[in-house]
């Protein structure tokens, strides 16, 4: 079995240090970190601030578990 290899990367919009996938920026096409990625895509739908916070607050507490 192939061992996941952990790369430390920096999200060039928020600045995060990060090691899960990327995803794709829907404004530039860069890789950003998978909580910018959350956000972009909960704004392309009209989301705000506060909501996207609740949602990713939500992603990380079931993500640890």
């Amino acid at each position: 079995m192939k061992e996941r290899v952990f790369e430390k990367r920096t999200c060039p919009k928020c600045g995060q240090i990060y090691t899960d996938r990327p995803a794709n920026s829907r404004v530039d096409g860069s890789r950003i970190c998978p909580d910018c990625g959350t956000r972009e895509a909960l704004e392309s739908i009209g989301v705000g601030r506060e909501e996207q916070d609740k949602i990713l607050s939500i992603i990380h507490r079931n993500y640890q578990n």
